[in-house]
């Protein structure tokens, strides 16, 4: 059997240095293939180098851990055994998220050699019953919609009614009921009704809180659907699915995390 591997996405230098060091006491056979401080460089490094572990911060530049490890999931080549999940943090709140929603495990900051062995303990368990095939990405699909749901709980804000969105030198007030779909792009988020489309500052995080679950669904990473639009569901020559929505005549992709909400394809 080679001997496992690890990919570690920390962007405190000093922090990965000392979860490399205690990991090479407590594990000493695994290889640490690639340490990346943010997290384009966490995702792009896992695709290449297919890591078995995981070590992911939550808290990295311009991105949550969680959120890493949602789009790698939803990039990961079939038929690969995605890697055992393990969440770095200082936030206990997290770690305990981590936990209960059955993640690899987690490591707090600083790191614990008594915690960190237990750890690996528990990782080569996992790797030594992980799924053939795509199971292990299926369970780790399931941990991450827990772990992000976990993450956004919060009190909820008054629901949404309007959209207040700029249109040249004037204001258009954009009427909830109107909006097909909202999409993250770039710093903008596009709010698109079946004749118009319109650009709003307010990140997508932070319109999600003020939507009726029932009525938009999010699909993807960067974009929310309401619900009664959708037309159709496709699946692409690559097996992934494609949404047609009444009254527009692009297709909108929905990454791995969000395709169980059509079960039927």
């Amino acid at each position: 059997m080679n001997a496992p591997t690890a990919l570690i996405a920390e962007d405190e230098p000093l922090l990965a240095q000392a979860l490399q060091a205690e990991l090479s006491s407590a594990w000493p056979e695994l290889r640490i293939v690639a340490c990346v401080g943010d997290r384009f460089g966490a995702v792009e490094h896992a695709l290449a180098l297919r890591p078995d572990v995981l070590f992911f911060d939550i808290r990295m530049p311009g991105q949550s851990g969680l959120e890493a490890a949602a789009q790698l999931a939803d990039d990961w080549p079939q038929g690969t055994p995605f890697p055992a999940l393990v969440f770095v943090t200082a936030y206990d709140r997290y770690a305990l998220q981590a936990f209960e929603a059955q993640a690899a495990d987690y490591v707090l900051k600083p790191v614990q050699p008594a915690r960190l062995r237990k750890t690996v303990a528990r990782l080569r368990q996992v790797l030594a019953t992980r799924p053939a095939g795509d199971g292990a990405l299926e369970a780790a699909l399931g941990q991450l919609r827990h772990l992000l749901a976990a993450g956004n709980a919060a009190p909820t804000p008054a629901p949404l009614k309007l959209i207040q969105a700029a249109s040249g030198n004037s204001i258009r007030m954009v009427p909830l009921d109107e909006v097909l779909y909202f999409e993250a792009a770039d710093k903008y988020v596009r709010v698109v009704t079946a004749g118009h489309e319109y650009l709003i500052r307010t990140p997508l995080k932070e319109l999600l809180p003020q939507l009726d679950p029932q009525v938009f669904w999010q699909v993807h990473r960067g974009t929310v659907v309401r619900v009664a639009a959708i037309d159709g569901v496709t699946r692409d020559a690559a097996g992934k699915l494609q949404l047609a929505l009444r009254g527009r005549p692009e297709r909108l992709a929905v990454s791995r995390l969000y395709a169980h909400l059509f079960k039927a394809m």
